[in-house]
């Protein structure tokens, strides 16, 4: 083994200075190449012909000197020896047979002319084909042989799924210089044990002997229509093997054109939850878009931009996108209008800059567009930066929240659907509190007997969003790590941007005022195992204790201020089911209008004044679950406190009308026990 391992470098070494050589050399090798093979393919054709050795070098010697005098010329003048070998393909074979052809005629004629009919007739034509063929393989030889020199070491790749997307990606790996082909693995028994493309098919049962026996470096999953469940069950029992898992596109992207069915990408995390999503309802999709005016706040980001990819399909009269960020609204502008061009019944796409907080600005544009719906996903939504700048936290996510929902009211909006977290329900941080109390104030204009009709649709994470972990761990694995958790403990729930985006437009379908509607976001997720099983795809190892010569270590950074361990949907077992399986009707206590009008006018104060404190006392008053952090995280002000410019007074927070924190919490709890009770008993309709 040691001897061939250096008899290889050795030879590789050679390689390397053969392809180090001059432009010149490399003629002058390939016409001297040439000047022997053409009277050698001449010889072999008169050879095959008279079917004997003894013939023609004897009696006409003349004839091959003459041959290949007048061949290389001709090679010569048609740019043959230009040609890089490397990157010959068809065109170069068409040059070399159209060179041989003008050589044969040129030599046939001089036989005939000159020496006397040495060649029988029909040993032309198998002297064509011979130098076609002998000239063709040696510069095809040279390709290969100059190749190892050069060609880094290939990827061994199985290939799960042995129908048609397997065939093609086996196809398109030939051509690769950096992957190899070597098996596929199929669960449908009939393909089992025969070739496919030359290539031996192998039952799932075998996966595990065929990748250690064959030196698999690679899985793709040519898969894409296969069920999210079965292709989870199949990732999770290759999470353990060492390879790298990719996938070829699911079918929906094949069909719809966005992708091809070669085009390998990384497996999507949403496989990993193993949870096959619920076809949507066309009915719910369609009741409020179809045939209407929607608007999209906040249409630049993560949930905003899906949400104006779904509208978009569904045939809304007019779609209004209303973005802060340049940036932002051109990408999602650029994308829709590439998307929509060629279809006679495209929407009107009306992009807009504009900034939620401005609720004049806002009744203009959905009156002058006579909006019918509007979802408002425009919302500060990163924990630990809104937790240090408190007020511009409170500005978005509550009073403009305020702002909208008014607007939309004065403008007779049909619906109205704010984009809730899941971080609002129990909340530990100002982000949480804001989305709680936004949904609070929602619930208190519905009281005002307004026709539009309020709800709010609450969900957990959502995977690859902007600032969430997906891309974060992706980052750090490819940087070589390490991967950073805030603790081994933290649990989260997931769904897909496409999937939570269809059930907001649904679930806003099914609104008739103030309702909190929450989507089945299924089995939660330990943040650490999911980055775990984003090592195992990407065909690496977790370094620990367990492993120290492992790929990528995972770091604990501890919880960041106002995280949780975990999250919930709801804020108790008071819920109930809708006509949608996966959408759920939470029933929640409500704050009267002329306590959230008040509380509104007194945040609005705080936030002019910029006195974080005073806004955070606020939001403990009205949300009776915040439990706030006994210090206010917000930068300025702690830089101020440092300054010597304020007090750190934080033993008691500033609160409206001088009631403490715990008091508030104590009257808005016997408040919603009202209401609860109020509720059960028939008394009042459910909010």
């Amino acid at each position: 083994m040691i001897v061939s391992e250096h008899v290889t470098r050795r030879v590789r070494r050679w390689l390397l200075r053969v392809q180090g050589l001059p432009r010149t050399v490399k003629r002058a090798i390939l016409v001297a190449a040439d000047l022997c093979t053409i009277p050698l393919a001449l010889w072999s054709a008169i050879t095959l012909r008279l079917g004997t050795f003894e013939h023609g070098v004897h009696e006409g010697p003349w004839l091959y000197v003459v041959t290949s005098l007048t061949t290389v010329p001709i090679f010569i003048r048609i740019g043959l020896y230009r040609a890089v070998i490397r990157y010959m393909a068809g065109r170069g074979l068409l040059t070399i047979c159209a060179g041989v052809a003008a050589s044969v005629v040129l030599t046939f004629g001089l036989d005939r002319l000159l020496l006397g009919r040495l060649v029988p007739d029909s040993a032309w034509i198998i002297f064509f084909l011979i130098a076609v063929l002998y000239v063709w393989g040696s510069r095809t030889l040279a390709r290969h042989v100059l190749d190892l020199g050069s060609r880094p070491k290939r990827t061994r790749v199985l290939i799960y799924g042995a129908g048609e997307a397997g065939v093609s990606v086996a196809m398109a790996l030939q051509k690769s210089r950096e992957f190899h082909a070597v098996a596929f693995v199929d669960e449908e028994r009939s393909r089992q044990g025969t070739l496919v493309h030359g290539l031996e098919v192998f039952p799932p049962a075998l996966i595990g002997a065929v990748i250690a026996r064959r030196r698999v470096g690679r899985v793709l999953l040519a898969i894409p229509s296969m069920p999210r469940s079965r292709r989870g069950q199949i990732i999770q029992d290759l999470l353990g093997m060492n390879v790298h898992v990719q996938t070829v596109p699911d079918v929906a992207d094949i069909v719809a054109g966005r992708a091809q069915v070669n085009d390998i990408r990384d497996v999507d995390i949403s496989d990993l939850l193993g949870r096959d999503p619920v076809p949507p309802r066309p009915d719910l999709l369609a009741a409020c878009i179809t045939g209407k005016v929607v608007m999209v706040t906040g249409a630049g980001g993560s949930i905003g931009a899906e949400l104006c990819r779904q509208i978009a399909k569904l045939a809304p009269r007019r779609l209004v996108l209303l973005e802060l960020s340049e940036l932002a609204l051109y990408s999602i502008e650029r994308e829709l209008r590439t998307a929509l061009s060629g279809l006679d019944d495209a929407p009107e796409l009306v992009p807009l800059l504009g900034n939620v907080n401005q609720k004049e600005r806002l009744r203009d544009v959905m009156q002058t567009y006579e909006v019918q719906t509007v979802y408002h996903a425009a919302a500060y939504k990163h924990v630990p930066i809104v937790e240090q700048n408190v007020i511009p936290g409170v500005q978005n996510n509550v009073l403009a929240t305020f702002y909208a929902a008014e607007a939309a009211a004065e403008a007779s909006v049909e619906t109205f659907v704010l984009v809730s977290t899941d971080k609002a329900v129990n909340p530990t941080n100002v982000m949480g509190a804001t989305k709680r109390l936004a949904e609070l104030v929602l619930q208190a204009l519905h009281q005002r007997g307004f026709a539009t009709k309020f709800c709010m649709v609450r969900f957990g994470n959502v995977l690859d969003s902007s600032g969430s972990v997906v891309p974060l761990f992706r980052e750090q694995i490819l940087c070589g790590g390490p991967i950073t958790v805030t603790h081994p403990d933290v649990v989260r729930y997931f769904m897909t941007i496409p999937e939570a985006a269809q059930l907001v437009i649904q679930a806003g379908s099914m609104a008739h005022g103030g309702e909190v509607f929450v989507l089945d976001m299924g089995q939660p997720l330990r943040i650490v195992d999911l980055a775990r099983r984003m090592v195992a795809l990407m065909g690496l190892c977790v370094r620990d204790e367990a492993n120290p010569e492992g790929d990528i270590a995972i770091e604990f950074t501890g919880l960041r201020p106002g995280e949780k361990l975990f999250e919930e949907l709801l804020l108790g077992d008071n819920v109930m089911r809708t006509d949608h399986p996966m959408i759920l009707r939470a029933r929640e206590y409500a704050l009267p209008w002329k306590y959230v009008r008040t509380l509104l006018d007194d945040l609005s104060v705080a936030a002019r004044n910029f006195d974080s404190r005073a806004a955070i006392g606020l939001l403990a008053d009205a949300v009776a679950e915040y439990r706030s952090f006994p210090r206010v995280m917000d930068l300025v002000t702690t830089r101020r406190i440092e300054l010597g410019l304020e007090r750190d007074n934080v033993a008691a927070l500033p609160t409206r009308q001088g009631r403490g924190p715990r008091a508030a919490q104590r009257g808005v709890r016997e408040a919603g026990t009202r209401a609860a009770r109020s509720d059960r008993s028939g008394s009042n309709p459910p909010v």
